[in-house]
């Protein structure tokens, strides 16, 4: 049931007026019919408003509308003016952070199945250091069928999990509303795509569209904790053992603040946060830096394995973002002693940020998305243990060409959060953690939650989707390819200057089998392996 407009809120303070002064102008016409004439005008203009802001506020398909009927017109407006003139008030095109104005428009466009071409050639400086391409072929080949999947799970998992290599990233039920969490979930079942719930617990809104879930375990253990915070390996059980969760998945770090934890204060644990989260009410909800459950390496592969056996033979695996080399190659070591091994791992990068965090994590603390891929690619690679683990990569994906690039250099799938923000709407306000977004997106607010109308939003999340992979193939196609699994370094290139060029075969070097067993000499390996210890997390020395 639509909750009822608050007139005197500051987002409905246009209507009101409009409104009010509707009714006066009218009142005043009736008993005065001299100045009738006098205020006609006025009294169309002010009823014309009055009645686009009703139609705004009851419309389904702009949540911005919804939430701020006449005044987001504005917003439309200057959107619409002339590209010349748009240049000496707002962004350019590859302007805009984190998501430049382009990748924004692509993603709404994709979403609401609208022309996404662009005329007149690249706005990016292709001469400039850093830029990037993909190399294409002679000889392409016919495009593909677009629902590239991939099988998740080692020799150790029962029940392995066929994926779609594009899925909804980590984003907690109370990060998000309600309504986005439904749309998502709904939207993931459409396209036959997984959702990862986030730490925050397998909510009601999860599981109310049927879509298949990923259950992120963080450091708070929510959704199977014991009431001092330590975990629950009988609840874990109850929760994993849900056929729609397809993945366990235990959280290490996240990209926008790795070795860091959170607090949500006493007076926002509702009751519905209580009962999804397992804590109690009335006290500050916790979320520690570190696990209580292990910690040492070989302690950590033990409680994967345990995570896949309590959830009767699904994938389990781990999502961190890379910070000491030593540790995740300690990790590895751990591995090979235990012969206990996760079937995926997700790389975040630092470049990730759903989830506040304080400016100096944000900016300068982990190791980037691509750089942390790659490290963990060339790792398992170099312990024999490649072909048994999956990997994924989550960090500022949003279009074809940064999966195909993620890929090239070691993912086997991409995760995307604000991706699938942008499309239910998101209009990158950046006001995630005030509970003030626009659209309703990330607000608890029942008032904006309002704005976000599920339906529509589940056909965007889907088209975004289908779409974003339609165009995956289409690269792939142009570069004589015709599966994600073919994609190698040799197929893109960057300039590192004005007058050089380097393959990304050059600038991402891999090991060869084996190598850190046998004794590797790799700069990049070396002395981290000699430090990594698979009985603690400290470096050996």
């Amino acid at each position: 049931m639509d909750t009822l407009l608050l007139p005197f809120s500051p987002r409905f303070i246009v209507l009101t007026i409009c409104a009010v002064v509707t009714v006066l102008l009218l009142v005043v016409g009736i008993f005065d019919h001299k100045v009738f004439k006098i205020i006609l005008i006025p009294l169309v203009i002010f009823g014309a408003l009055t009645l686009l802001g009703i139609r705004d506020f009851t419309q389904k398909n702009h949540a911005v509308l919804r939430n701020y009927p006449i005044s987001a017109h504005v917003r439309f407006l200057l959107e619409e003016i002339r590209p010349e003139m748009r240049q000496y008030f707002f962004e350019s095109e590859k302007d805009g952070m984190p998501f430049s104005r382009d990748t924004r428009a692509v993603v709404y466009q994709r979403a609401k199945m609208v022309l996404d071409k662009r005329p007149f050639g690249t706005q990016e400086d292709v001469y400039r250091e850093g830029y990037e391409w993909m190399h294409h072929s002679v000889a392409p080949k016919p495009r593909a069928d677009e629902k590239f999947r991939i099988t998740i799970g080692g020799p150790d998992c029962t029940k392995p999990y066929s994926a779609s290599v594009f899925n909804i990233s980590a984003m907690s039920f109370g990060a998000l509303s309600p309504n986005a969490v439904r749309a998502l979930n709904a939207g993931a079942k459409k396209g036959g795509f997984a959702h990862d719930t986030g730490e925050g617990g397998v909510s009601p809104y999860h599981r109310e569209m049927g879509g298949d879930i990923i259950w992120e375990v963080g450091s708070g253990y929510f959704g199977c904790r014991n009431r001092d915070g330590t975990f629950n390996p009988d609840l874990f059980a109850s929760v994993a053992g849900d056929d729609q969760i397809k993945m366990v998945e235990l959280k290490i770090s996240q990209g926008a603040k790795p070795g860091h934890g959170g607090v949500l204060p006493a007076a926002k644990v509702s009751e519905e946060i209580s009962k999804i989260r397992g804590v109690p009410m009335g006290e500050d909800c916790i979320s520690p830096a570190y696990h209580k459950a292990f910690s040492t390496p070989i302690q950590m592969m033990e409680f994967v394995a345990q995570m896949r056996k309590l959830s009767g033979g699904k994938p389990a695996g781990f999502k961190m973002c890379i910070g000491h080399p030593w540790e995740f190659l300690a990790i590895c070591k751990a591995m090979k002693e235990s012969g206990l091994y996760p079937d995926f791992i997700v790389v975040d990068g630092n470049e990730g940020g759903t989830g506040a965090a304080p400016l100096e994590f944000m900016d300068h603390l982990g190791m980037p998305m691509r750089e942390g891929v790659n490290f963990v690619h060339n790792a398992l690679i170099g312990i024999g243990a490649r072909d048994r683990i999956k990997i994924g990569a989550s960090g500022k994906i949003a279009t074809a060409f940064d999966m195909a690039r993620a890929m090239a250099i070691g993912a086997d799938w991409c995760n995307s959060a604000r991706g699938f923000m942008f499309a239910l709407g998101c209009i990158q306000s950046l006001s995630c953690h005030t509970d003030r977004c626009p659209t309703g997106v990330t607000s608890q607010d029942p008032i904006r939650n309002r704005a976000l109308y599920v339906p529509d939003k589940i056909e965007r999340v889907y088209n975004y989707h289908h779409s974003t992979l339609h165009a995956l193939t289409e690269l792939l196609a142009a570069a004589g390819l015709e599966h994600t699994k073919e994609l190698r370094p040799i197929h893109f290139s960057q300039r590192s200057s004005t007058t050089e060029v380097s393959t990304f075969a050059e600038l991402y070097p891999t090991l060869r089998p084996g190598e850190l067993l046998e004794g590797t000499q790799d700069r990049r390996f070396r002395d981290a392996w000699a430090m990594a210890r698979a009985d603690s997390f400290q470096p050996a020395g």
